[in-house]
C-alpha cells in the first residue's frame, strides 16, 4: 500500500515587478525627455565605448541596454520610441573622414549634425586623474545643463541652444534636492573656431576651513591611528594635510540651505568642486536638417545646401505637401523585428 506523504501548502507569493518611470515630471507636470542613443553602421572599438559612455551620461532616462541589429532600420527605432516616451535621438556614424553624432528630436525633427573633431572616453579621463571620483549612485539623477557662448543670435545656435536644454529635465529651483544635484553637462561654444567643448563632470561640495583628515573622519566613521601621536591636536594640525579649500575664492563657495551628508552643514559656507568624469567631446555644428534626419536645410557650415532660415524651411515644406498631395505613395511594411529595450531602463 503507497504511503500518502503530507503535501505542504505553498505560501502566496507577490511576484516581484519592475517599477515603471514615470513620464510625466511630478513636480514641474512637463513630460520627461527620454532617449535612446545608438549607432547607424559599424563602429569601431573606441567609438562603440563612447556610445556607452554617452548612455551612461543620458541615464537614467535611457536605453542602458538597447539590443541593436544591422537589419534594424530609422522607422524601427520610431516605433519603439513612441510607446516609450521618447523624445531625443543620439546616432553615431564613422565615415572615412571623421566620426559624426546627430542630436534628432523625435517623431519630426530638427535634426543636429555633428563632426566630432576630437574626443575622449571616460576611462581615459578617469586614468589621467590622480584621485578618480565615481560614486555608485553618480548616475541615479539627470545632470544639470549649462550653455556659454551661444548667444550670438545665429538662428542655428538658437536650435542649438533649445536642443540641449530640453534634452534633460527641467528643474525648480525651490523644490529641488540638493542631494539629486550631483553632475552637470557643460557645453561651450567658441565663436573664433565655430567648435563646441562637450564636458561632463561630477559635482560635491566640501566645507571650508575643513582639513581633509577631519572630513575623512566624519565621512568614513572609522577610529584614525593615534599611536605615533603625542596628542589627539596633532591629528588635526599635522603638516601636510591642510584644507584643499583654503586657496579657493568667494566665488567658488556657496551657503548652503539645508544640509548635505554629515560634513556639510546648512547656513555653513561649502566649496564647490567640479571633478571630470568624462567623456569629453569637441564637436562642429554642421548641419541642421528640418526633420528627422531628413527634411530641408536649415543650416548647412560648408555651404552645399542653400541656406534658409527655420520660417522658409517650413513654408517650403508646406508647399511640396500642397503639390503631392495627389500622390500616393507606397511605404510598404515595416519589420521592426531585432529592436530590444530594457524595459528596466
Amino acid at each position: 500500500m503507497a504511503r500518502i506523504g503530507n503535501k505542504k501548502k505553498k505560501g502566496f507569493v507577490k511576484p516581484i515587478t519592475a517599477k515603471k518611470q514615470s513620464n510625466v515630471d511630478h513636480v514641474t507636470g512637463e513630460k520627461i525627455p527620454k532617449s535612446f542613443v545608438f549607432s547607424r553602421g559599424k563602429l569601431p572599438g573606441p567609438l562603440r565605448q563612447l556610445q556607452m559612455d554617452l548612455r551612461k551620461l543620458m541615464l537614467p532616462y535611457t536605453a542602458l541596454n538597447l539590443k541593436e541589429k544591422r537589419r534594424n532600420n530609422l522607422k524601427d527605432y520610431l516605433n519603439v520610441a513612441g510607446p516609450m516616451g521618447v523624445t531625443h535621438f543620439l546616432i553615431l556614424s564613422k565615415t572615412e573622414s571623421a566620426p559624426y553624432l546627430r542630436v534628432a528630436r523625435t517623431p519630426q525633427g530638427p535634426t543636429l549634425n555633428f563632426k566630432i573633431q576630437e574626443y575622449s572616453l571616460a576611462v581615459d579621463v578617469a586614468q589621467s586623474q590622480l584621485r578618480p571620483r565615481c560614486p555608485k549612485d553618480l548616475f541615479k539623477n539627470p545632470p544639470l545643463i549649462v550653455l556659454s557662448g551661444f548667444g550670438t543670435g545665429d538662428q542655428h545656435l538658437k536650435l542649438t541652444t533649445i536642443m540641449f536644454q530640453n534634452i534633460f529635465p527641467a528643474i525648480d529651483i525651490n523644490t529641488v534636492k540638493l542631494s539629486s544635484c550631483q553632475r552637470i553637462v557643460l557645453l561651450n561654444y567658441n565663436k573664433d573656431t565655430k567648435l563646441i567643448d562637450f564636458r561632463h563632470y561630477s559635482i560635491r561640495l566640501q566645507p571650508v576651513g575643513v582639513t581633509r583628515r577631519l572630513r575623512k573622519f566624519v565621512q568614513n566613521h572609522q577610529v584614525p591611528d593615534l599611536r605615533s601621536l603625542q596628542d589627539v591636536s596633532d591629528f588635526v594640525t599635522k603638516a601636510g594635510y591642510g584644507s584643499e579649500s583654503e586657496a579657493d575664492d568667494e566665488a567658488a563657495t556657496v551657503m548652503l540651505a539645508s544640509d548635505l551628508g554629515r560634513v556639510n552643514q546648512a547656513s555653513t559656507k561649502s566649496a564647490v568642486k567640479l571633478q571630470e568624469i568624462g567623456p569629453r567631446l569637441t564637436l562642429q555644428l554642421i548641419k541642421v536638417e528640418e526633420g528627422l534626419c531628413s527634411g530641408g536645410v536649415i543650416f548647412s557650415e560648408y555651404g552645399g545646401e542653400k541656406k534658409q532660415d527655420y520660417k522658409s524651411a517650413q513654408k517650403k515644406k508646406q508647399e511640396d505637401t500642397d503639390s503631392d498631395h495627389d500622390e500616393d505613395e507606397d511605404m510598404g511594411e515595416d519589420d521592426s523585428e531585432g529592436l530590444e529595450v530594457d524595459e528596466k531602463d
